[in-house]
C-alpha cells in the first residue's frame, strides 16, 4: 500500500510535508521520500528506506539539507519514489499510489513504440513510478498524459506531481478507488491521502477529488485540468481494515463507520441467539477494536481487552520477510490480562480473517492463558479473490485465503461456482465453511459480517464502493 502528502505554499513548507507524509506510516514501511521545490536552488529530492526504522527517524536531518515553498512525500511498501523526471513537458517530481497489474505489458508497449529504455532494481525489476512517468510522457501535456495513463492502467494509480514552477498537479484514479483530498491554509493547500493528515498539520480540508479528476494547485487556488467522472469504486476496506480511525472517506468517518458495523454483528447474533452468554467482547488489536466496541455497546455486553499489544519497542508484526517470523513477532506482542482471560467466555472482533495464521495463533494463545471458550466475529465477508486493484495485499495466489481453501477442501473446484452459498451464513454451503473455519482455527463459534451489514454501516451507494475481494464484481 502507500500515501501521499504534498503542499504548495507562500512560506517554507518543509515541515508541513514532513509531518503530513509520516502521518501516512501505516500504510507502508518499506521506503519514503520527498521531492522539493525552492525558487532560487530549484528541485531537491532525498529517499530512505524504512523498513528497519520509521519515517520520522530516516528524515529528521533534512531541515538542514534541505528547503522549498512546495513540496510531495510518500510512504510506500513498493517502489523507491519521489522520483525527479526530465521530459519534454518539463522536469518535475512524482509519486504515485496504487498497483499497476498490466505493468509488463505497458512496458513493453512503451518500448515498441518509443525505442525507450528503463532504469531497472536488482533482478531486472521497472520502477512502476518511472513506467507512470513514460505513460504521462506519450501526450503533450500533463492532463492528457496522466488520463492516458490512468486508462492505459490496469489496477489503480492516483498521483502528486511537483511541477518546475512550484505547482503540485494531484490526479485521484480512475475508478476512486482511493481518496484525495484538497485542505487550505492561509499561505496555500495541501493535498492528501488521509484527511487528518492536512487537518493536524494546520489545513482545512475544502474539496475531495472524484475518480479520475485531475486538478492543478497553486498557492492562488485550484484549477480543474479534467472533470471527475461519475462512476466510482472505492475500496471498502479503508473503512473496515486499513484506513486511519481519524480520517474521512466520501464524507464517512472510519471510527464511526467501525461502530456501526460491530452493532450490526450484535444484532445478527441476537436475531440468531448465538454467542448470548459471553463474559466480554474484545477486539482483535488495533483495527478490530473499534467494531468491538460497537458490538458490546449494542449487544450490552461488557467491553475488555483481555490482552495488550507491547507496541513500544516492538516492530510491527508483518514487518519480517517471512511469514513464520510475522507469527512470532505477533504471538510475543500479545501481553495477556489473566483476570480477564481465566475461566472467559470470549468474543473477538478481528477486521477481516485472510488467512487464518495468526488469528489461530492468537486463540491458541487465549487457550493457553485460560480461556473456557473464543468466539470469534470477522467484521467483513469471508475474503474470496486477492484484490487486483490495490497494492495492500500481501497474497500472491487466491488459495493463501482460507475461506478459499476451505472450499476446495469441502466441495473441490466445484465449489468456486457457489461463492455466494459460502458467503451466506444462512445456507448449508455457508454454514459448513464457518464450521470447518472453527474446527482448523479452534473457535468455539464464527460469524461474519455480512455484505449488506457491511455496505449499510458504510452508509455511501452501494454501487460506489468495490466489493470485488468478497463477492469478485469488478464493476
Amino acid at each position: 500500500m502507500g500515501g501521499f502528502f504534498g503542499v504548495v505554499s507562500k512560506r517554507d513548507c518543509l515541515m508541513d510535508v514532513f509531518f503530513g507524509v509520516d502521518y501516512h506510516s501505516h500504510l507502508g514501511t518499506k521506503s519514503g521520500g520527498l521531492a522539493v521545490y525552492d525558487p532560487e536552488q530549484g528541485m531537491q529530492r532525498t529517499i530512505h528506506h524504512i523498513d528497519s526504522a520509521p519515517f520520522r527517524t530516516k528524515f529528521e536531518n533534512i531541515f538542514t539539507q534541505m528547503k522549498g515553498t512546495s513540496a510531495i512525500g510518500s510512504i510506500n511498501d513498493t517502489n523507491p519514489q519521489p522520483l525527479l523526471i526530465r521530459s519534454t513537458l518539463g522536469t518535475y517530481g512524482l509519486c504515485f499510489v496504487g498497483v499497476i497489474t498490466n505493468k509488463d505489458e505497458l512496458i513493453e508497449q512503451y518500448m515498441d513504440f518509443s525505442g525507450g529504455v528503463f532504469s531497472v532494481h536488482s533482478g531486472g525489476e521497472v520502477n512502476s513510478t518511472e513506467l507512470v512517468a513514460a505513460l504521462i510522457g506519450r501526450k503533450s501535456s500533463f492532463a492528457e498524459g496522466i488520463r492516458f495513463a490512468q486508462q492505459s492502467i490496469q489496477g489503480s494509480c492516483s498521483m502528486l506531481i511537483l511541477k518546475e514552477n512550484g505547482n503540485i498537479i494531484a490526479a485521484r484514479d480512475y475508478m476512486g478507488r482511493l481518496p484525495v483530498i484538497i485542505a487550505k491554509d492561509d499561505d496555500g493547500y495541501a493535498v492528501s491521502f488521509e484527511s487528518y493528515a492536512a487537518e493536524k498539520v494546520g489545513y482545512e480540508v475544502v474539496k475531495e477529488l472524484g475518480s479520475a479528476e485531475i486538478v492543478e494547485i497553486s498557492t492562488e487556488g485550484i484549477t480543474v485540468l479534467a472533470e471527475a467522472r461519475e462512476e466510482m469504486k472505492i475500496c471498502s476496506f479503508l473503512w473496515s481494515y486499513y484506513g486511519y480511525p481519524t480520517s474521512v472517506y466520501e464524507g464517512v468517518n472510519v471510527e464511526v463507520m467501525r461502530y456501526r458495523n460491530g452493532a450490526t454483528m450484535a444484532q445478527h447474533d441476537k436475531k440468531t441467539g448465538t454467542a448470548q452468554d459471553i463474559d466480554y467482547v474484545g477486539g482483535v488489536p488495533d483495527s478490530g477494536t473499534p467494531h468491538a466496541i460497537g458490538y458490546s455497546n449494542k449487544s450490552g455486553k461488557h467491553f475488555a481487552r483481555a490482552f495488550i499489544k507491547y507496541t513500544p519497542t516492538w516492530s510491527r508484526s508483518f514487518m519480517p520477510p517471512n511469514q513464520k517470523d510475522r507469527d512470532k513477532v505477533a504471538k510475543m506482542k500479545q501481553i495477556p490480562v489473566m483476570d480477564l482471560i481465566r475461566g472467559k467466555k470470549l468474543l473477538f472482533v478481528d477486521d477481516s480473517i485472510v488467512r487464518g495464521t495468526q488469528l489461530r495463533e492468537t486463540v491458541d494463545f487465549l487457550y493457553e492463558n485460560g480461556a473456557k471458550e473464543v468466539h470469534i466475529r470477522s467484521a467483513c465477508p469471508p475474503i474470496m479473490y486477492g484484490c487486483k486493484f490495490l497494492n495492500f495485499s500481501r497474497s500472491t495466489s487466491d488459495m493463501e485465503l482460507i475461506a478459499r481453501r476451505v472450499i476446495m477442501e469441502l466441495e473441490g473446484p466445484e465449489g468456486f461456482n457457489y461463492i455466494e452459498e459460502y458467503i451466506n451464513g444462512d445456507t448449508e454451503r455457508g454454514q459448513k465453511l464457518r464450521k470447518a473455519i472453527c474446527e482448523q482455527l479452534h473457535f468455539d463459534s464464527l460469524e461474519f459480517q455480512s455484505l449488506e451489514g457491511l455496505t449499510e454501516a458504510i452508509g455511501i451507494d452501494p454501487n460506489k464502493l468495490c466489493t470485488y475481494c468478497w463477492n469478485g464484481k469488478e464493476h
